[in-house]
C-alpha cells in the first residue's frame, strides 16, 4: 500500500496546479471526486488518466508536454460547476474530462457556452448523450448497459422478476426507465422499485422487502460505499436473489467483498489480451506499475487523454491552436481513433459505441467475462 492514497496527492496537486504548469506545457483538466465516499473512483480514474499523459509526453506527441489539471468535484453537481469554472475561467483549458452523471449534466452548460469540451468515462445516464456538441462520451451509457444485462439474465439465465434498489439522482432514474422499458420487451417484469436518498447508508428495511417479495434479480443502481451497503446488507438480512449492475460494481472494494461474489455487472467489452500496439502498451504498463488489471474505467480516461492528444496532434500539425471549437471540428474530421480495445468512431452525438460484456464477481478484481452483446 501507498503511504498516500493517490485522492490525497491529487488534491494537493490539484490546489497546487497553477503553480506546475510551465509556459510550454499543454494543459487540460479533470472534475473528479478526490474527497469523501468516491474518492476511490477518484483514484481509478486519474491511474488510466495519468498512464495516458506519461504516454503522451514519453512520445512527444505534442509540442509541449501533457498536464493534467485536478479538481475536485466531490460526486456532487454544485462541487463540480465550482471546479469547472476554475478550469474553464481562471485555467482556460480547452478539454476537461467529467465524471458521474448528475455532475456531468451540470457542467454540460458551462463547457457549451464557453466552447470547451467536456468528456465523460464514468457517468452513463443515457441523456448525457444529448447534452450538445461539446460533452461527449467515452463509455456506453445505461441504455445499452441495461439491455445487456436483462438480456443475459432473461434469456439466457431464465430470470424474469427484477427489483431495483436505485439511489435517488439522474443515474438511479435513468437505469429505473430503462429497466421499465427493456424487461417487457423479453419477457421480464420490474416488479418493484426502491428509492433511496444518495447519503443512505442504512438498508435493512428495504433489504426486508425485498426477501418478501422473493425476486429473481435484484439491480442495485448506486455506488461508491453505498452501493458496498446495499449488497452487504441484502445478504445480512437473507435476500438469495441473483445481484446484478452496472459498471460501478467494477471498484476493487466490491469485486473483493465477500457478499458480492457472484454478482453480475457490464462493462464495455475489452479484450485485455489483444496484440494492437495500443492496448497492450496500456495493460503491460498498467500492471507493471500497479500490479494487477485494469478495469474498463481506467481504460476510458485513458483513451479520454489520449483522444485530446489525437486532436491536438492533429491541429498543431495544421498550425492551428487547441480550442474547444477546433477539437470539435477535428473529431468531426477524423473518422477512427486507435485507443485501448481497437478502432473506435464516434456517433454524431459525440458518444462511442462498443460491445456490452455481462461479468460475474470472483474474487479476481476484474470478474469473470460470461457473456458478451453487441450494441447496435
Amino acid at each position: 500500500m501507498l503511504p498516500k492514497t493517490l485522492s490525497s496527492i491529487a488534491f494537493a496537486l490539484g490546489l497546487a496546479s497553477a503553480a506546475t504548469v510551465q509556459a510550454d506545457d499543454i494543459a487540460i483538466g479533470a472534475v473528479f471526486p478526490l474527497s469523501g465516499p468516491n474518492a476511490t473512483y477518484g483514484d481509478i480514474f486519474m491511474s488510466g488518466a495519468d498512464l495516458a499523459a506519461k504516454h503522451v509526453n514519453e512520445d512527444a506527441l505534442l509540442s509541449g508536454d501533457l498536464k493534467i489539471l485536478y479538481e475536485d468535484s466531490q460526486a456532487l453537481p454544485q462541487q463540480g460547476v465550482v471546479a469547472m469554472n476554475k478550469l474553464v475561467n481562471v485555467e482556460s483549458v480547452p478539454y476537461v474530462l467529467s465524471a458521474f452523471t448528475g455532475v456531468s449534466k451540470a457542467i454540460s452548460t458551462l463547457a457549451q457556452r464557453s466552447q470547451t469540451v467536456a468528456v465523460n468515462g464514468g457517468g452513463v445516464g443515457p441523456d448525457l448523450a444529448e447534452l450538445g456538441d461539446y460533452f461527449w462520451n467515452v463509455i456506453p451509457l445505461a441504455n445499452n448497459e441495461v439491455g445487456a444485462l436483462v438480456t443475459h439474465a432473461v434469456s439466457d439465465l431464465g430470470h424474469k422478476r427484477f427489483t431495483l434498489v436505485y439511489v435517488d439522482d439522474p443515474l438511479g432514474e435513468s437505469i429505473l426507465e430503462e429497466l421499465e422499458m427493456a424487461l417487457p420487451a423479453l419477457g421480464g417484469e420490474l416488479v418493484e422499485s426502491h428509492s433511496i436518498a444518495a447519503s443512505a447508508q442504512q438498508f435493512s428495511g428495504v433489504a426486508a422487502r425485498v426477501r418478501s417479495n422473493n425476486p429473481d434479480v435484484v439491480y442495485v443502481a448506486s455506488y461508491g460505499s453505498q452501493q458496498l451497503q446495499i449488497v452487504k446488507q441484502l445478504r445480512d438480512n437473507g435476500v438469495k436473489a441473483q445481484i446484478a449492475s452496472y459498471s460501478a460494481f467494477s471498484v476493487p472494494e466490491l469485486q473483493t467483498l465477500k457478499e458480492a461474489q457472484g454478482a453480475l455487472f457490464t462493462t464495455q467489452s475489452i479484450d485485455w489480451d489483444s496484440k494492437d500496439p495500443v492496448t497492450k502498451r496500456f495493460v503491460d504498463d498498467y500492471k507493471a506499475k500497479y500490479g494487477k488489471n485494469p478495469t474498463s474505467y481506467i481504460a476510458n480516461y485513458y483513451n479520454a487523454v489520449r483522444v485530446f492528444a489525437l486532436l491536438a496532434k492533429g491541429l498543431e500539425e495544421q498550425g492551428k491552436d487547441i480550442t474547444g471549437a477546433d477539437l470539435l471540428a477535428q473529431r468531426k474530421a477524423m473518422n477512427t481513433f486507435e485507443l485501448v480495445g481497437g478502432k473506435v468512431s464516434f456517433q454524431e452525438n459525440g458518444t462511442l459505441l462498443a460491445p456490452i460484456q455481462v461479468l460475474q464477481v470472483d474474487g479476481s478484481g476484474s470478474g469473470k467475462v460470461v457473456s458478451v452483446k453487441a450494441v447496435k
